[in-house]
């Protein structure tokens, strides 16, 4: 539920973002395409790669939205930013959530009496929602042109 409201508000903090950063093409083509794939993923590890890199290309989109000092007095941009930013925590508290819910279920599974029942009913495990470290690392954005 977090990553699909974390997928609508995107693409009006992308449209308040372009009004003022016309030339920066790219990135927004980024962050819709990153969005389609959030949308169109299942599964757990789907889910979690599509998040990954929308997560990226929305680091981005900030780096960008910074280089501008008159978007950053707009009001309705940083309402949706700190929507985004409270969306953000909520999406990494269920990830935490779901993480620990897989964890005690392939824990349960693969522990007596719990493997006898997940044996004879062919429960599997479940895969961890997980992010890759470069994620976590700053972005790194150059405006320079070759």
């Amino acid at each position: 539920m977090q990553l699909k409201r974390r997928s609508s508000l995107i693409p009006n903090l992308v449209e308040t973002v372009r009004g003022y950063a016309t030339h920066e093409h790219s990135v927004f083509t980024e962050v819709t395409e990153a969005r389609g794939s959030l949308a169109k993923a299942t599964g757990p590890a789907a889910v979690a790669a599509a998040d990954q890199t929308l997560t990226s290309a929305l680091g981005r989109l900030m780096v960008v939205a910074e280089a501008y000092p008159q978007l950053q007095a707009v009001a309705s941009f940083r309402q949706l930013q700190g929507d985004l930013t409270d969306t953000e925590e909520k999406v990494a508290y269920a990830r935490q959530f779901y993480n620990q819910n897989a964890l005690d279920y392939n824990t349960r599974i693969q522990t007596f009496p719990g493997n006898m029942f997940a044996g004879w009913f062919g429960f599997l495990p479940v895969d961890f929602f997980n992010t890759d470290e470069t994620a976590r690392q700053d972005v790194k954005v150059s405006f320079t042109t070759a």
